[in-house]
């Protein structure tokens, strides 16, 4: 099966967003980065999306996860492996 798409937007120079990658990275997971610092363009369809400025911005399947507070609260909580999981696998053991 294939895992969720992941989507995150960052800047090169945002500390919550290497930290982000990070955490992902950590799961063993791909994700697509767009990068907005030096593109308007890029960071206009960010804010379109999300209707937030700052970045990362994470975005997991179809789901808006926000930055990266939100998804270290996920993590925390133990609800990251789930949303992270391939469409339709169940994470009943």
């Amino acid at each position: 099966m294939t895992q969720q798409e992941i989507q995150i937007y960052t800047a090169g120079y945002c500390g919550f967003c290497r930290r982000a990658k990070a955490l992902l990275e950590s799961k063993g997971v791909s994700f697509t980065e767009i990068h907005v610092d030096h593109d308007p363009a890029k960071r206009m369809e960010m804010v379109q999306r999300c209707g937030r400025r700052t970045v990362p911005q994470i975005w997991i399947g179809e789901q808006h996860i926000g930055g990266f507070d939100d998804l270290y609260a996920l993590e925390h909580a133990g609800e990251l492996d789930e949303l992270l999981a391939p469409p339709g696998a169940s994470s009943a053991a």
